[in-house]
Order: structure tokens, then C-alpha cells, then sequence
């Protein structure tokens, strides 16, 4: 979404950490900035940006800080596309994905300043066709409830719907929730989805009487002064100073094709650069303040009210352990607001998003108490490139004296774990049953499975070949090949996706195909790619 990592209930309750003083992070001494000596930052920011481009195999890198309600820096480094000449500047778009949800929240925090929604109102009062597989979720999940990721849906459930590029409208996704089981009851716990935000998109657009991306345009991005970010890819067309995507082939580096995601904008849909995202983020640490007019009265986006409600933790995350060289990373609390994620760094509060389509990743992290922003965006998928800037930035600004080498540290876990994926994977290949056979004939597999809430998917023979089709995505297609038992691969034809996954028949008594599940086969696949949520049945054929 790096992506952000699933997590899970933590001990103590959103309302706790949003109302009891005792649990919040101690302040912290005033710190030290290197903001006074231009030359010097743009010298630091420099090393760091081009050696975490070196090591995280990253064409392209822009960066923007902000503090104390000024710009300090808007760069761009390396090249918008591998091969080609043109350099990523500051005024370089780069598709943000999932930091569109805080436009998202900003939006309906301004419908709620004008009383045409409330955050604790129904969704249904609002879509009164929206329905969620279990009735009484249905009836109480309110607006909020779509920010704050406790559903209780699996992490990125139904995200098929619309990743990698479908023709599904945003209507129909909307639909087929109601078709996709929980994982958990109802706001126990933390899950990471996108589909929920797909329908705070719609609400924006049903109480604002425009689409998502016309209202965000009027009302947030013009106001802001963000003249070139886009609500579309659409919108990028003409502009030559468009960053491209770039995804791992084999573990090597290669330009690919742009995402299109029109059906999910609400969740993924702005296009940004270094210099505009600059504006957002004085805005969002102003608290919604974009200016003053010239009767000297503040000009607002939304009121500091919502500010806080933003930027107050609704739903409580685990704390997982990190490897023991990045123990320093680690926070002390770890929730979701609304639209952003919100921790603690060396005691003080930051609010910040990752977001990830294919070929782009991005980071927006915003230490309101030291009124810092920065923003990271690449044309590339290493979320250890943004983890290593993020630490590494917040450090020069915020903690000069410490010499920790982040970028150096990330890049050796990283490699660490990559090594590890790749020696299970290669364990699990040499224990199969190399020489079993499939139950049926090659051919007795072909045909049309459905799932509930996906659809179709189609297995057929092309000469040789035996080709699994997703058939509301059309880049999803690829080879299976047998494995061991009624066990297969899938290889998609678009490596970048680096998405194999496992394909499974279970039978029935009398030998007939019962159902079709599948399983990404790395541990490493964008979560996404929700296969294990499929549960296909074959098709049955009309009789005539």
C-alpha cells in the first residue's frame, strides 16, 4: 500500500490512548534542526537520497520537508524512467495511492463541518444500498468506521476487486461487499483494507453532488495551491514531467506499465509532486489552515476540530517486534486515525501514510510537535527505501547528533529476510512430491470457476499450454503448471506482478472437481493480491 504491515489489536483501546494524558508520549526536549545552512542540508539530503537509490535498486526519488510553515526542501533525484534521460525535478508527478486517504478524510471532514454528514452517522443513511456480508454490521458500520480499518474484514480483502487494474465499476465493487465473509467480529481488530475507503469516495461524491475527483480538485487541491497534482492518470496526459513505474523482474529493475485504478479513487487516486505535496503538508500541520484573508481571518480547509478528530487514534494496532538492529524503531504506541496511521518517534506524536501501487511507493511522515513534514516518493516498489529515508530524515532533522546509519541497517535486514523467503521457498520446493500426477486429466480441469464476490475465472488449453484467465482483469492471466498432486502454479504473464501463486482442486467422492482455492507463493507478495480469500466452485453448464 513499503506496504503498511498487517497488525492487530494491541492491549489498550483507541479511546485510552485518545483520552488518557498518562499513556501519551512524554514531550520531548526542543530539538536542534539543520534548516539555518541550505548548502549543508541540500549536501545530506543529497547522500542519503542517492545511496538509498544505489542500494534499493530506486530510479527516481523526489523529496519534500517542511517546517515551521516553510519549505525547505522540494528535489528531485535520479531519472523518471530507467534508460532514459529526463531527471526527476520537483515539479515530477508520482501516483501517492494509499496517501489519497487522507484527501479522503479531509473531504468528509469538511462535510462534516457544513452538518451535511456526521462521522458517527450510518453509512446507510448516506448509500442506502451499502451492505456488508453480516446484517448487523450492515445497520452500525458508520462513516467513521470505514477510516479506521475494524470492519472486520481480512487484511485487504476484495482488494481483486480493483488491483491490478479491473473493469469493475466503482459501483459494483461497492456491491460485491456484501458477498465477501469477515475475518473478525465487527471493530475488534486492526485489518488493513481499501475497499471501505472506495466507499467514503462515494459518499464524498453522493453529499457533494461531483465525482470524488472533481471535489477534492475544487475544494482541497485549488484552495491548497496544488496546480499539478491529479485526481486521475487520465488527468496526466500531455504533462511530459510524469515519473514511470518501475517493479523487480527477477529481482532486477525494469520500467512497466502505469496502474490505472478510476474505480478506487477514493482509496488510491491522487498524482502528486514534491512541490505541491510541500503545500498539503503545511496545511495538515496548520491543522487544516491553508491562509489568512485580507481582513486577516483564517481560511480553513477544515476547522481545528476535525483536525484533532484526524489525528486522534481510533483503532488500536499491535506492536510487533522488529529485527534486533532496528529495535530503535520500534513505538510505544501504534494506532489508526483518520486517514493516517499515528506512532511515536523519541517521544514525540507523528502522523503519517504509506501508499504503493505497482511501480510507485510513497511516504508522508508529519511530527506535529516539531511541525516537520516529509514526503518520499519513488517510482519504485522498495518499501525498504522508504523505511531507510524515513529514519534516516527524521534523524537529521529532528536528532542531528546521532549517527545511526539507517539506510545501511534497513538494506542489511532487508537483505536478511529476502534470503530467507527465497531459502523456504526453495525448501518447500525440494520436499514436494516431484513425481505424483495429478488426480484427473490435464483437460478434466478446464472450465469456469466462480467465486462469490470476484466472479469468474476460466482455465483452458491453448495448444500446449493451460492458461488460467481472472476474468474481470485483464493483465491477470498466466500458465499453470503442475506441482505436486492436484496442486499447481500459476505463473502470471506480466512478471512484474511477482504475485505466483499456488492453484488447488479439492474433489469430490466420485472425482468430479468440489472447488478451486489459491495461495500466493511468497510471503513477499503485495497483500493485495488476495487470493487466499477466493474460494471458486466450477461452473455448472446449462443443460440443453
Amino acid at each position: 500500500m513499503t506496504r503498511i504491515a498487517a497488525a492487530i489489536l494491541l492491549a489498550f483501546s483507541g479511546a485510552a490512548l485518545a483520552q488518557t494524558p498518562a499513556t501519551a508520549p512524554a514531550p520531548a526536549p526542543a530539538a536542534t534542526v539543520i534548516t539555518q545552512d541550505a548548502s549543508a542540508l541540500n549536501a545530506w539530503l543529497a547522500t542519503d537520497v542517492e545511496r538509498t537509490m544505489k542500494l534499493f535498486d530506486v530510479p527516481g526519488i523526489a523529496i519534500a520537508i517542511v517546517k515551521d510553515g516553510k519549505v525547505v526542501a522540494t528535489q528531485g533525484f535520479g531519472v523518471r524512467k530507467l534508460g532514459a534521460p529526463d531527471k526527476v525535478d520537483a515539479k515530477t508527478l508520482f501516483e501517492v495511492a494509499s496517501n489519497s486517504k487522507a484527501f479522503t478524510a479531509a473531504a468528509l471532514a469538511m462535510l462534516v463541518d457544513e452538518g451535511k454528514l456526521a462521522w458517527d452517522d450510518p453509512v446507510t443513511k448516506h448509500l442506502p444500498d451499502f451492505q456488508m456480508y453480516d446484517a448487523y454490521v450492515t445497520h452500525e458500520m458508520t462513516v467513521r468506521d470505514l477510516l479506521t480499518h475494524r470492519s472486520g474484514l481480512g487484511l485487504g480483502a476484495g482488494d481483486l476487486l480493483w488491483w491490478p487494474t479491473t473493469n469493475f465499476s466503482t459501483d459494483e465493487i461497492i456491491h460485491k461487499l456484501r458477498f465477501i465473509r469477515p475475518a473478525t467480529s465487527f471493530r475488534s481488530s486492526y485489518a488493513y483494507d481499501n475497499l471501505l475507503y472506495i466507499v467514503a469516495g462515494k459518499i464524498v461524491a453522493a453529499k457533494s453532488g461531483k465525482t470524488w475527483g472533481e471535489t477534492v480538485r475544487e475544494r482541497i487541491l485549488a484552495p491548497v495551491g496544488m496546480v499539478s497534482t491529479t485526481t486521475s492518470l487520465a488527468e496526466n496526459a500531455g504533462n511530459p514531467d510524469v515519473a514511470n513505474a518501475h517493479s523487480k523482474i527477477n529481482d532486477r529493475i525494469a520500467a512497466v506499465k502505469a496502474m490505472p485504478v478510476a474505480n478506487a479513487v477514493g482509496a488510491v487516486g491522487i498524482n502528486t509532486n514534491a512541490e505541491d505535496i510541500a503545500r498539503w503538508m503545511n496545511v495538515l500541520l496548520a491543522g487544516g489552515k491553508v491562509g489568512t484573508d485580507a481582513n486577516g481571518k483564517e481560511i480553513r480547509l477544515y476547522s481545528a476540530k476535525q483536525a484533532r478528530e484526524m489525528w486522534t487514534a481510533q483503532t488500536p494496532m499491535r506492536i510487533s517486534e522488529p529485527d534486533p538492529k532496528l529495535a530503535a524503531t520500534r513505538p510505544n504506541f501504534l494506532a489508526y486515525g483518520l486517514g493516517f496511521q499515528l506512532r511515536d518517534w523519541q517521544g514525540r506524536l507523528v502522523a503519517m501514510h504509506s501508499g504503493a501501487l505497482q511501480g510507485f511507493y510513497s511516504k508522508v511522515v508529519l511530527v506535529p510537535e516539531a511541525k516537520l513534514g516529509i514526503a518520499i516518493l519513488t517510482n519504485a516498489e522498495s518499501g525498504g527505501a522508504l523505511n531507510a529515508l524515513q529514519y534516516q530524515l527524521l534523524d537529521r532533522m529532528l536528532n542531528p547528533a546521532a549517527a545511526t546509519d539507517w539506510i545501511g541497517i534497513v538494506k542489511a535486514v532487508e537483505d536478511e529476510n529476502h534470503a530467507k523467503e527465497l531459502a523456504r521457498i526453495g525448501k518447500a520446493n525440494a520436499a514436494r512430491a516431484a513425481k505424483s500426477q495429478p488426480s484427473l486429466a490435464r483437460t478434466a480441469y478446464d472450465g469456469e470457476y466462480q467465486d462469490p464476490w470476484y466472479g469468474i475465472a476460466t482455465i483452458k488449453h491453448e495448444g500446449n499450454r493451460q492458461i488460467l484467465t481472472m476474468s474481470r482483469t485483464p493483465d491477470l492471466t498466466g500458465d499453470l503448471e503442475h506441482y505436486q498432486h492436484d496442486t499447481f502454479i500459476v505463473r502470471w504473464k506480466e512478471r512484474n506482478f511477482n504475485a505466483d501463486a499456488y492453484v488447488t482442486f479439492a474433489l469430490n467422492p466420485d472425482g468430479s472437481i468440489e472447488r478451486m482455492r489459491m495461495q500466493p507463493i511468497s510471503t513477499e507478495t503485495d497483500f493485495s493480491y488476495d487470493f487466499q480469500d477466493l474460494n471458486f466452485t466450477p461452473v455448472k453448464k446449462a443443460v440443453p
